[in-house]
């Protein structure tokens, strides 16, 4: 990890040079124009605050059948998750940075620490991160020591998230770490590379086949689908989002991702980790342990700048897990699937083909044109899916479609 350096007067004037500009000055000169563009009206009451606020709230569509994933997916979530987390016990801002904080909240991040291992199949993991695309990210610098210095070069699939694609390229690029891309098949030499990084089941929805490597092997999991398929017990670090684990899509965020490994590499996980033991009277207690942040050791032998979990969302994810069950959560993810491919082999039906060999629950149509076909659906409440490209659509299905939503979207199209 690199410490802290301040922008010197150099570093300042050539970044403005780059946008073009003279000064600090010059960069917000453009915001008393912006500010006038808001056209804000008359300071209103609260009571006016509140109508008019409701007036553009009701301008607002939400009665669609959802067909999107991609990385945030519609979910059912027991009103219990909520009514939980939000006790005052939890609902703070105070970030648990100590190792004697809460025994509850410490407690509650264990249990969320065991679900992780127990669904991906690993020995142990963090207390979370911040999302998805930075735990793969991170999961790439840590591959790295892991070498120990000895390999500077990442493999990565291209199917993964693109947005996690575009904040592991930002991390590896500060880093000095070069990358190296493939498609479906892997290359002979993967032992030359600090790892190699794929998703599970990947962007697309296709279930790659995962085998041991002679090299860290990391995977980005979709956790409902480890439900009903195989764990990837063939990995050395496993990472993801747990959106789907109680979080609502929130219109995008905030989401929290997860980070597992095998117990030999426990030492270089980032962020925080949460042990439990006994005090000196014999109680079962709960700690923060294995303490690898830049708050607790010298800064150069941190394994990352990391100094936070998720801790309110991760809590959700435990409450999540523990009031649907396990049958609940396999229940759920049996229904997503099904609802998938039923979809899927009647689209098939009508001549709109599937690329995809295995997936769970998201697939990829080919149509004639995306943005007509994806219109032509929202139109009549439906939305179609994600558009890949001019002719390519991400379609998924979760436990909150029916299958009157399936033969809708069949018909409209």
């Amino acid at each position: 990890m690199k410490n802290f350096i301040a922008h010197t007067d150099s570093t300042r004037t050539s970044m403005l040079d780059a946008i073009n500009l003279n000064s600090i000055e010059d960069l917000y000169s453009c915001l008393p124009k912006i500010i006038e563009n808001f056209k804000l009206k008359n300071p209103l009451s609260e009571l006016e605050t509140q109508r008019y606020i409701k007036s553009l709230a009701k301008k607002n569509k939400t009665e669609y059948a959802n067909f999107m994933g991609g990385g945030v997916y519609e979910k059912f979530i027991p009103a219990g998750v909520n009514y939980i987390a939000q006790r005052f016990e939890f609902l703070t801002a105070y970030t648990p940075y100590q190792p004697e904080i809460s025994q509850g909240t410490l407690q509650i991040i264990y249990e969320y620490q065991t679900m992780i291992s127990r669904l991906t199949g690993m020995d142990i993991a963090n207390a979370s991160m911040y999302d998805a695309a930075s735990a793969c990210a991170e999961a790439i610098l840590m591959a790295h020591r892991i070498s120990k210095g000895k390999k500077n070069k990442a493999l990565i699939s291209n199917h993964i998230n693109p947005e996690y694609i575009e904040v592991i390229k930002t991390y590896c690029w500060a880093q000095n770490i070069e990358i190296d891309w493939f498609d479906n098949e892997l290359p002979e030499n993967v032992s030359e590379y600090i790892c190699v990084l794929l998703q599970y089941p990947d962007y697309f929805g296709e279930i790659v086949e995962l085998k041991k490597l002679d090299t860290v092997l990391i995977v980005c999991a979709n956790l409902s689908a480890l439900a009903i398929i195989k764990p990837p017990t063939e990995a050395d670090i496993v990472v993801g989002d747990i959106q789907p684990l109680g979080i609502h899509m929130n219109f995008g965020g905030p989401h929290a991702g997860y980070m597992a490994c095998k117990s030999e590499y426990m030492r270089q996980l980032p962020g925080r980790l949460v042990g439990r033991t006994l005090d000196a009277d014999g109680n079962q207690a709960f700690t923060l342990t294995i303490q690898t942040r830049e708050q607790h050791i010298k800064r150069e032998k941190a394994t990352s700048n990391i100094c936070s979990n998720q801790s309110l969302i991760a809590l959700s994810a435990a409450l999540y897990l523990s009031l649907i069950g396990e049958k609940g959560f396999r229940e759920a993810s049996i229904l997503s699937a099904n609802l998938a491919h039923a979809l899927s082999k009647m689209l098939n039906g009508k001549g709109i083909k599937t690329l995809n060999k295995n997936f769970f629950n998201e697939f990829v149509i080919e149509v004639n044109n995306s943005e007509a076909f994806l219109s032509n659906l929202k139109e009549q409440n439906i939305l179609g899916g994600v558009k890949i490209d001019n002719r390519h659509i991400l379609v998924c299905t979760t436990e909150m479609n029916t299958e009157e939503d399936i033969i809708n979207y069949v018909e409209a199209v």
